[in-house]
């Protein structure tokens, strides 16, 4: 199983960003999806996820600003984040489950400056 994100980069507050997710390795149509994000000093947070269906949970902290969406046909994740923040600066990741097991790309580095 490999997951491949990217889409991230430095942006001012109030901007936008959208982060994609590449799924190799799994059925992905048949696979909840999540994105979680980690700054400096922080433990891991879920961001948002995803089921198989399509139907998206958010952490309240991105609530009306971001907004978590699949492509089955290719394979991938996308987080369409908009009214960025400082407090949103973080690397962010994909994660999947196969069996008992979570798998999790390599990450992409969101910077968002005052």
């Amino acid at each position: 199983v490999q997951l491949q994100a990217s889409g991230g980069g430095l942006v001012q507050a109030g901007g936008s960003l959208r982060l994609s997710c590449v799924a190799t390795g799994i059925n992905f149509a048949i696979n909840s999806m999540n994105w979680y994000r980690q700054a400096p000093g922080k433990q891991r947070e879920l961001v948002a996820t995803i089921t198989s269906d399509g139907s998206p949970n958010y952490a309240d902290f991105v609530k009306g600003r971001f907004t978590i969406s699949r492509d089955n046909v290719r394979r991938t994740m996308y987080l369409q984040m908009n009214s960025l923040k400082p407090e949103d600066t973080a690397r962010y990741y994909c994660k999947t489950m196969r069996g008992s097991r979570d798998y999790w790309g390599q990450g992409t580095q969101v910077t968002v400056s005052s």
